[in-house]
This record gives C-alpha cells, sequence and structure tokens, in this order.
C-alpha cells in the first residue's frame, strides 16, 4: 500500500470571514462567517480548525451541536448551525492507495485538486470530476454533487467506506449495507473524516468546443450529442435557441462521432465575455485526465468565483426533450438574472439521497446574478415547469420547493430518518434543513 501523509493541506477554504479576527493557523474564530458567494450567513457560535483527530474528537464530544463545513461552495443553509461549526483545512493531509483494492483513502478537507494531483502521479485516476476543483471531497459528496457523463455517476458513487467521528467523538467506520444511505447525509450522520474512493489507471484526455449548435438538435439527438464525448455539457441562455457544447473525451475510448454547430477556433469560456484565464485547456490538445474533466484549472480560480448564486435540478433523462422545451419558453424571464445555464448526463446510482438515485439523469444548472431578491422568484418559476417532469433540486443549491415535495421524491427517505436516529439520537449533528426534510421527532 503507497502512503502519503503531510502535516496540513496546502489549500484553503473559501469561506468568508475577517483575517484580521481569524488569523492563519487560528483554531478558532467567533466571527461571522459566511459562504463563498456570500448569500449565506453561518448561525454558529464559533467556527473551528482543529488540527489533529484527538482534538477534533473532544470538539464533537464537548459541542451540544456541531457541523462540519467543507469549502463553504453551497448556496443555502444545508451546512449552517446554531451551534458550533468546524472546517478540516487544517487536519492533516491523508493519502493512502490500495492498488490491490484499486481505492484511495483520502482525508474529508481536502479538495479534489489536492487529490487529482497525487493520484495522477500515482499513475490513477478517478472516472469523473466536478466543473471547480477546488470544493472539498467530503463536502462534494454529502451533497450528491456530480461530473458529466453518459456512464458515470456521481462523485458519491465512488466511495466505498466512510470514517466519521460519532456523537460521543468516538471513530466510526461505515461500509457494506449502510453505505448507500451514509454518503450522500448531508452532514447529519457525523463529523466524515476520511473517504475511500474507487480508482482506475490514468487516461488522457482532449477537450473541444462546438459554437452556435441549436437546442432544437439538442434536444432531439440527446444520446448522440451527449454520447459525443466521456463528459459533455451544453451552456445556453435559453433565450437564444443555440448553446455552446464542450467535449471531453478519452483517448481510449470511441465516441458517437457527433459534432454539431462549428468547432471554437480559441479558448471559450462558459459564460460569455468572462476571461478564459482559468480555463482547462481546449482546442483537442491531448492532457491528463484531471486537466481536462473540469471547466477550470485548480491552480485558479474562475473570475466568477463567489459572485453568483445557483441552483440545479435533476430530472429522468427522457425527460430532456420536455425540459429544453419549457426552459426556452422561460428565457426572457431567466435572461436578466441568468449568466449561465448548463446541461449534463449522470448515470444512476444506488445513494438514499442520491438526486440521481435509481434513474439515468439529466441535471439542468443555473449560475444566477449575486441577487437573492431578484433570483428566487424566476427559481421558482423554473421549479413550477420542472418539478412535474419528476425534478429533484441539488441539496446544496437553492430551491423554492417545500421539503415535502423534495423528500416526496425518495424511496428511501424514511430509511434515512432512521438511520439518522441510529447514527446520532439526540440530534447532535442536525440543523435546520435537515429537520425540515427528515424530522425524526
Amino acid at each position: 500500500m503507497d502512503r502519503l501523509v503531510t502535516s496540513a493541506f496546502s489549500g484553503e477554504t473559501h469561506l468568508r470571514h475577517s483575517p484580521a479576527a481569524d488569523p492563519m493557523g487560528a483554531r478558532m474564530s467567533t466571527t461571522p462567517v459566511r459562504n463563498w458567494a456570500g448569500n449565506v450567513t453561518y448561525g454558529a457560535t464559533r467556527l473551528h480548525r482543529p488540527r489533529s483527530l484527538d482534538e477534533l474528537r473532544a470538539l464533537v464530544a464537548g459541542a451540544d451541536r456541531i457541523r462540519a463545513v467543507g469549502s463553504g461552495h453551497s448556496f443555502n443553509g444545508v451546512a449552517d448551525t446554531t451551534g458550533e461549526l468546524v472546517t478540516l483545512d487544517r487536519m492533516p493531509a491523508t493519502f493512502e492507495v490500495d492498488r490491490d483494492a484499486g481505492a484511495v483513502t483520502v482525508a474529508a478537507g481536502m479538495t479534489y485538486g489536492e487529490v487529482v494531483v497525487a493520484l495522477h502521479d500515482a499513475g490513477l485516476a478517478l472516472g469523473t470530476l466536478a466543473s471547480l476543483p477546488h470544493i472539498s471531497v467530503a463536502g462534494s459528496c454529502a451533497t450528491g454533487t456530480h461530473g458529466s457523463g453518459d456512464t458515470e455517476r456521481c462523485l458519491a458513487a465512488a466511495v466505498r467506506a466512510l470514517r466519521l467521528i460519532g456523537p460521543d467523538g468516538d471513530v466510526v467506520d461505515l461500509d457494506g449495507d449502510t453505505l448507500p444511505g451514509a454518503v450522500v447525509a448531508l452532514g447529519g450522520l457525523g463529523v466524515v473524516t476520511h473517504l475511500t474512493l474507487g480508482v482506475e489507471p490514468a487516461y488522457d484526455m482532449r477537450q473541444s468546443v462546438r459554437l452556435g449548435v441549436p437546442l432544437d438538435e439538442v434536444a432531439g439527438a440527446v444520446d448522440e450529442v451527449f454520447g459525443a464525448g466521456h463528459s459533455v455539457s451544453v451552456f445556453t441562455d435559453w433565450r437564444s435557441g443555440t448553446g455552446s457544447v464542450f467535449l471531453k473525451q478519452r483517448v481510449d475510448r470511441e465516441a458517437s462521432g457527433w459534432a454539431g454547430g462549428r468547432p471554437a477556433a480559441e479558448l471559450v469560456h462558459p459564460v460569455p465575455g468572462m476571461s478564459t484565464d482559468s480555463s482547462t485547456a481546449q482546442l483537442d490538445v491531448v492532457g491528463p485526465w484531471f486537466e481536462r474533466l473540469p471547466h477550470f484549472r485548480a491552480d485558479r480560480l474562475p473570475s466568477s468565483a463567489g459572485n453568483e448564486l445557483q441552483s440545479e435540478l435533476y430530472l429522468p433523462r427522457s425527460q430532456a426533450p420536455a425540459a429544453f422545451a419549457a426552459l426556452r419558453e422561460l428565457g426572457e424571464l431567466m435572461a436578466p438574472v441568468l449568466q449561465v445555464a448548463e446541461v449534463r448526463t449522470v448515470a444512476a446510482d444506488d445513494l438514499w439521497l442520491s438526486p440521481a438515485h435509481h434513474r439515468d439523469s439529466v441535471t439542468i444548472h443555473f449560475t444566477w446574478v449575486l441577487d437573492p431578491a431578484a433570483v428566487l422568484p424566476v427559481i421558482a418559476a423554473v421549479e413550477r415547469r420542472l418539478h412535474p417532469l419528476g425534478a429533484r433540486p441539488h441539496w446544496g443549491k437553492l430551491t423554492t420547493l417545500p421539503p415535502a415535495e423534495v423528500t416526496a421524491a425518495y424511496d428511501r427517505a424514511a430509511d434515512f430518518t432512521r438511520l439518522r436516529s441510529t447514527l446520532d439520537p439526540t440530534g447532535k449533528f442536525t440543523n435546520a434543513l435537515l429537520d425540515a426534510h427528515f424530522p425524526t421527532r
């Protein structure tokens, strides 16, 4: 077994707080903390940054209420708490490869950008990545965040085992039959410290962009368009009637051969007019998987980072044409507040709270301007049209759907509620979002 342990992460969380009140290296802050978009101010009394497992265990055991927060990339209250808040960005950066098992165990607070470089150096890879490699592994998995690809499941589906700190400060290892209910758990079962992920041999990819693709063509040829690469994203404003299609293709696999629109002759940012300085390489230049799967480079934040709100809906793949038609009718309504929308595909999984649970999905992501008052009514209008098609909202993004309507789409919701009661009988890790969706009493 290969093993690498360093003293602390090189990356930083994207939580917003006052550097003067919380200097680098501080273990605790009482300064109000916000997510990276600044639209959520956490209600926690204190933010803790433990540097060891023993310190974390003592924090959890001594708290009445406590929650873990990752990179701060959620846009709602999924990580919020009225008690203590803890971030793991100062914990030891553990990275252990088990080649015989085809797996790697990583520290929960590491970002994907940190993990993938170490993986590639070991000759290994993940099958999928999110658009932004700056997000934490544990936070991404806990909310069911996904990459893109007809054959690729969400990021959490790669998890083979979890280690977390339970309410008494005890170390709990979860795998086997409990795992499908524990991976996408919204932080409600404990503070995750390590995740074991399935890996495969490293591979190379190329990325290209097709411009001016008619949305009618995409809606009428879903299999061909989304089968034209290992990972495919369609970016549009829903008003123009066209989109840009980002094709990320593994050099060791065949694609559908679809090539609509016209090829881009220079780098393209997903949001028209934005600088491409942070974009990953395009123009069919071959490179390693981790430098092509994300839209953005790990060593730079995209120019729009933080200056945005996000919502996202997962629909049955078969509903893609109907969803396209509905959203095009809303194009004028969305135009004043929409930066860009992205459509991707995700394969079905067996995770209880994954929005892709037991169904191949098409996901429709919206990047909005940073104006909640103007954006929320538009999100509500979008959800009124797409919810009847079977839409499930992303757990870490904005939604106006009532909690009962959200959980009604999950046939294992009651099982998750029982699992919460078993692993956290006093509700130490609960918060308002969990209580609204999965009340235990």
